[in-house]
């Protein structure tokens, strides 16, 4: 009994033949185009509706089209792997969104652009879900918080350098190379990925079961799935341009999106009751880890996305800074990320991740503390100093977060917490802009409302401003043109006003969403020292 006590074999974690770090620069790279794609073609707008004769809210469907494939297929990925394999489905969607890259950039017309654009989401909708599983498997424990640091650096840079990039490539040769430049990359990540990248026993075992018709294909949530998140993104990136829920159309799609997503939990919970594989995994909801990092990732999405575009906008529509310049303004903060994430990587296999969390949500929100100090005469360096105080306080977030969100998680469930985290960011990203665009609009005219019932000859700056002001254009432009000159240079400064003050009030809106979250880390149950991915076993 001794001897058969001792020769009974020990259980050992499997581990890939290549050098985990090979791997993970594997698929980083197809992640981080992915990514730098959502935001390069921001800039090129009136450029793509210039080149192919169409108006600028048409053109707009360009990146409607993508944001609405890409938020269908993002927790659909980790179900897809089921049946075809995460390496496979992998490079299937590295292929898909490298043959659509080079046919959006041959477009003749903007709805084969759009359509193209469609596979090209659908295409890059599965890259970071399934890099993040991967990364999960690949990487012991203690070593995880560094894999996705490298992550983490494609997810949060990406968007700081693609409106620069895409402002320069725009500006210097076509819009059309913002898609061909995918195409060469695509290439080597397809090569790399079949040499390097391999598919773990349990991804494996779950292959051979669904065909062996062990596991049936969920039309019916694919369809509920794609009507709920599809309808969200086209509410979130045409809410504002449409007035919301005075459009018909967006009362349409609201009431779509409620209805299926109610049907959608039901009839997913019925399909784990009945004992098939759910298109969605809603038991990972029950534990606290993960309900709780899936809010902090949405948050987290919410913050980035929507300052990455608060920043370039005021600087350009209030400034007058260049596209380019306006992109330099981020750059700064995609360096400290970029020189923080290793850090934070280091320290997540040695600190609790909370406690992480809390540090970065504390200087998150401080961050927009001061960057609530944004006036008309803010000089370039100091907004540089604000957003390289606010990367700061990012990147000691998305490490951590994942990190907690795998915890206690079954090693045949790391699909689906990837697949749901990124939903969560990329949902988040959504509202951050139209929470931006929506707010920016109304708060601007809230505060050009209140300021205008002060522009009367009651009020002593008023009159002082306007007279100075007479006569200054009364010497060029005559008496009688003088008055006007000087009233429309005083409410075009009272807009200028009205509007910054606006970005302010955003500014101040999104500290109260970040601190909201330092409350949350106290029900998240202390993780044990170096957790695994297949702690739940």
């Amino acid at each position: 009994m001794a001897s058969a006590a001792i020769a009974q074999p020990v259980a050992v974690p499997w581990r890939p033949k290549i050098n985990p770090w090979v791997v993970a620069m594997t698929v980083t790279l197809a992640t981080f185009m992915e990514v730098l794609d959502s935001s390069i073609a921001n800039v090129a707008l009136p450029h793509i509706a210039g080149g192919l004769g169409a108006t600028q809210d048409e053109a707009t469907w360009v990146l409607t089209a993508y944001l609405v494939a890409n938020a269908v297929i993002l927790p659909a990925g980790a179900y897809m792997t089921t049946f075809i394999g995460r390496k496979k489905f992998y490079m299937i969607c590295v292929a898909l969104f490298g043959i659509s890259s080079a046919m959006c950039g041959f477009a003749p017309t903007l709805p084969l652009l759009v359509f193209f654009r469609i596979i090209q989401g659908i295409g890059g909708g599965g890259l970071a879900p399934s890099e993040q599983a991967i990364l999960a498997d690949t990487f012991p424990p203690e070593k995880r918080g560094q894999a996705f640091a490298m992550y983490g650096l494609a997810v949060v840079v990406a968007p700081a350098i693609g409106p620069t990039l895409g402002g320069w490539i725009t500006d210097n040769y076509d819009w059309r190379w913002i898609f061909f430049i995918n195409v060469p990359i695509c290439l080597l990540s397809l090569f790399l990925t079949s040499r390097i990248v391999e598919d773990p026993p349990h991804v494996a075992e779950q292959v051979a079961e669904a065909q062996k018709g062990g596991v049936r294909l969920d039309l019916l949530g694919f369809a509920l799935v794609g009507i709920t998140f599809g309808s969200l993104e086209f509410i979130l990136d045409k809410g504002q341009e449409d007035d919301w829920f005075a459009s018909h159309l967006i009362t349409f799609f609201a009431v779509a999106m409620v209805v299926a997503f109610v049907v959608l939990i039901w009839w997913e919970l019925k399909q784990l009751k009945d004992g098939n594989r759910p298109l969605l995994n809603l038991t990972l909801f029950k534990r606290p880890q993960f309900a709780i990092s899936f809010m902090l990732m949405f948050v987290l999405g919410f913050s980035l996305y929507g300052t990455t575009i608060l920043i370039p906008q005021f600087v350009q529509t209030l400034l007058g800074y260049t596209a380019e310049l306006a992109g330099k303004v981020l750059s700064p903060a995609g360096f400290m990320m970029m020189a923080m994430m290793p850090v934070v990587g280091i320290l997540s296999g040695k600190v609790d991740p909370r406690k992480l969390i809390g540090y970065g949500f504390g200087m998150l929100t401080l961050s927009l503390v001061y960057m609530a100090k944004l006036n008309l005469n803010i000089s370039y360096g100091e907004l540089v100093l604000m957003r390289c105080f606010q990367a700061s306080g990012l990147a000691f977030l998305f490490i951590p977060i994942n990190t907690i969100a795998y915890v206690g998680v079954k090693q045949t469930e790391n699909n689906d917490v990837s697949g749901l985290t990124n939903l969560a960011r990329n949902i988040g990203g959504s509202c951050g802009t139209a929470f931006m665009a929506t707010m920016l609009v109304r708060r601007a005219n809230a505060h050009q409302s209140s300021m205008i019932r002060n522009m009367t000859t009651l009020s002593p700056g008023f009159k002082m401003q306007y007279s100075s002001l007479m006569g200054a254009f009364s010497k060029s432009a005559g008496s009688p043109g003088a008055g006007h000159t000087a009233q429309a240079f005083i409410y075009n400064q009272l807009i200028r006003q009205a509007t910054t003050l606006a970005y302010v009030d955003i500014i101040r809106y999104l500290t109260i969403f970040c601190a909201c979250m330092l409350p949350l880390l106290f029900f998240i149950p202390r993780p044990p020292k170096n957790a695994a991915a297949s702690a739940g076993h």
